[in-house]
């Protein structure tokens, strides 16, 4: 099912009603009276769209803009210009292998990443940041609370296509001060000293979609897409990051936790059952200066804001980072007169 988030719900109908965003809360809220506890609020403002004559969602038609991609889309079409490429890791299932290539891709509205499987993987071998992509057949999927756009082999990616361009610099990506983020801060670069170093957790996944799975009573682990499988094991770090004018945690997923340990898969999955290991890998860790670019999460248990890695750079340039903070110096300046 095709998912939207309820802010931009909300907006649309701002936007096509003769409405405030006041006024659609308040009829929000009286349908979650009338209806008590059988709608959530995504609910609640979908009806009022309906009422309203505001049509939310149109299945997905011609090129997309990256912003306007769902969780639950399928035959997904965008073009967009590779901004990083993770390169292509092979795994093995049981008796069969496979492979994997994860990629970044942005265009004027936003960026996404793009995750090939198969021989769609084989295809980014070659990838080079700047290329311009255009994804035919993809479907979305969320993880971790972002969208990802799939490709299978019933999937294209077509590079370079003649006559298309992509008005969007490699690194364009707005760099802030800690005490400057904000939730909304969706595609940001901070760079800070890791003061803080947690035990990285693993949790098993299925081997096959990558979805967390648990297992049940009996002790198997069954994925509700694959049924019994045997488990595979992804991770995830935290670290807190100090920039002299705040301090955040940082999350990092996987792929960027590999990158962020300059480690392997298997040399992460070796960390699982060795605490004296650990601990020597979070001491080496503290103290380094990293550059990081990601985007902003509200903790709501916490009431905290968060930052989840999309990239990590363990080795920032400092003469280029001088230069960077005084361009930025000068754009503020420039702003305020």
């Amino acid at each position: 099912m095709i998912q939207m988030p309820l802010q931009d719900i909300i907006k649309k109908i701002t936007e096509n009603a003769e409405i405030t965003e006041e006024e659609v809360n308040e009829k929000i809220s009286e349908k979650l009276e009338q209806l008590k506890g059988l709608i959530s609020k995504e609910g609640a403002a979908h009806i009022i769209a309906n009422e309203l004559g505001v049509k939310i969602i149109s299945p997905p038609s011609g090129n997309l803009e990256i912003k306007n991609v769902l969780m639950g889309m399928r035959d997904v079409e965008v073009t967009g210009k590779v901004m990083q490429s993770f390169g292509i890791r092979e795994f093995k299932r049981d008796d069969r292998t496979g492979k994997v290539a994860n990629l970044i891709v942005a265009d004027e509205s936003g960026s996404i990443r793009i995750v090939c499987w198969g021989s769609q993987a084989d295809k980014t071998q070659d990838l080079k940041e700047g290329d311009i992509v255009n994804i035919i057949g993809g479907y979305v999927r969320a993880n971790q609370g972002t969208n990802e756009i799939h490709l299978n082999d019933q999937s294209k990616m077509i590079v370079n296509p003649e006559g298309v361009t992509v008005n969007i610099d490699i690194g364009s990506t707005g760099r802030k001060k800690i005490e400057e983020l904000t939730e909304k801060d969706q595609d940001v670069e901070i760079m800070g000293t890791i003061v803080q170093v947690f035990d990285p957790r693993f949790y098993e996944v299925c081997p096959e979609c990558k979805k967390r799975i648990r297992p049940s009573e009996a002790g198997e682990f069954i994925c509700p897409e694959h049924e019994k499988v045997n488990p595979d094991y992804s991770y995830l770090m935290n670290i807190y990051l100090d920039d002299g004018t705040g301090n955040i945690q940082a999350v990092f997923f996987r792929n960027i936790a590999e990158a962020l340990l300059d480690k392997q898969p298997e040399q992460m999955l070796a960390y699982k059952d060795n605490p004296a290991a650990i601990e020597q890998m979070k001491n080496d860790l503290l103290g380094i200066i990293i550059k990081v670019s990601g985007r902003v999460n509200k903790n709501t248990m916490f009431e905290r804001l968060e930052f989840v890695a999309r990239s990590v750079d363990r080795n920032p340039d400092p003469e280029e980072e001088l230069k960077n903070m005084q361009d930025v110096s000068e754009v503020k300046t420039e702003e305020v007169e």
